[in-house]
């Protein structure tokens, strides 16, 4: 096996006494992970950044075999993580990732959508250019692997405007008035998640709890409890700015 493909850093996991075990996304090949030979020495724990873009050399005997990974930094995001906010949100849609996606499966809009994400944290740290489009991310994710919510139409009466719910259970859409009597059972759903645009706070607040929900059920169900907790930490720092 002999892969050589960009990809983003996504996950480092110490591995004996210097290595490191480091998960990546490819464009072609998917979630790729790979054991990098002094991964923990100070020369390449800058490289090894989560949402950094490098070029991965991956080689092993078979297909089966965790393969030895060389890297070559492309970019660096790296000086992003002195500041909280934008730290919390690559933690976060990277931590997310590696834990969602299954190996060696290409996801080539999911590549690219995290790319761009990445690349609106760096350019905008504040926050209010990216966090809709987070939102959207997680949506992406849900979708591509097989949980994505039915937000066109009302699951009642199939009406396509006033649409203002989400049923926790099924994932569709509901409208204002079909879901009035049971709106304390039933999750906000945000405009901008059906009609276009950013939304406000308000909204992209909403849209992450909508998200978080479903991710939490269908999506890390049984996962480790760290990707999680970087998602608390991000929604906990937004609302810190937002207020």
């Amino acid at each position: 096996m002999h892969i050589r493909a960009e990809a983003l850093i996504l996950a480092v996991r110490a591995h004996g006494e210097h290595g490191a075990v480091v998960r990546a996304l490819t464009a072609e090949h998917g979630l790729q992970p790979g054991y990098v030979r002094g991964g923990r020495s100070t020369r390449l724990r800058p490289v090894l950044q989560p949402g950094n873009l490098v070029v991965g050399d991956w080689r092993a005997r078979t297909d089966s075999q965790l393969g030895a990974l060389t890297v070559e930094l492309v970019h660096s995001r790296a000086p992003l993580f002195e500041r909280p906010l934008p730290a919390a949100a690559i933690d976060w849609v990277s931590a997310l990732t590696a834990a969602a996606l299954p190996e060696a499966q290409p996801y080539p809009t999911v590549y690219a959508t995290l790319g761009a994400i990445l690349d609106a944290v760096e350019a905008a740290p504040a926050a209010r250019d990216w966090a809709a489009a987070l939102v959207r991310y997680e949506l992406l994710l849900l979708a591509e692997l097989g949980f994505g919510l039915d937000l066109g139409q009302c699951a009642a009466t199939g009406a396509t405007d006033d649409l203002a719910w989400v049923s926790p259970n099924s994932g569709a859409a509901v409208s204002a008035a079909a879901g009035e009597a049971y709106r304390d059972r039933l999750l906000p759903l945000p405009a901008f998640l059906h009609q276009g645009g950013v939304g406000d706070w308000p909204q992209i607040l909403d849209g992450l709890r909508l998200t978080g929900h479903f991710i939490a059920r269908d999506l890390l169900t049984g996962r480790p409890a760290d990707a999680l907790a970087a998602r608390v930490r991000l929604v906990d720092r937004l609302n810190r700015a937002v207020a």
